[in-house]
């Protein structure tokens, strides 16, 4: 009998396993709509919240390393070259990995297309999906 409970034991935590891969996925999901929206109403707070410090930034740009220089900063990411809005609304995040999404954005006036340098990169972490770097690969 101990030993059809054990093997029962480690049936359950298998299925649970396997279960909760597809929520990792409807968690980024949750995230990414609370994160644009945040983004979209320029809810520096709500973002903030979402995000992982420090924030990594583009080759010889200082990272942000608390939330109040997230606020200050705030414009130079969201706001600066790209059209963060527009990119959002039509370029879905991609998966790197099983914990890592990153969108990719163009220069504000010009196409959503492949040729997009700017990306905003995303993070599974103890907490949750983060927000953890803003990069332009030209720099």
């Amino acid at each position: 009998m101990k030993i059809f409970a054990a093997i029962l034991l480690i049936f359950s935590a298998l299925i649970l396993n396997v279960g909760a891969n597809p929520a990792k996925q409807t968690n980024f999901d949750v995230f990414w709509k609370k994160f644009k929206s945040a983004v979209a109403k320029s809810d520096k707070t709500a973002v903030a919240a979402m995000v992982k410090f420090p924030v990594s930034m583009s080759y010889g740009v200082a990272s942000i390393k608390s939330k109040a220089a997230f606020i200050k900063r705030y414009d130079e990411i969201f706001n600066d070259e790209v059209d963060v809005e527009r990119c959002f609304a039509k370029n879905a995040p991609q998966k790197s990995d099983a914990k890592n999404y990153v969108v990719s954005c163009s220069f504000k006036g010009e196409p959503e297309d492949e040729n997009a340098p700017f990306a905003f990169r995303f993070e599974l972490t103890k907490s949750g999906w983060k927000f953890v770097s803003f990069d332009n690969i030209n720099e």
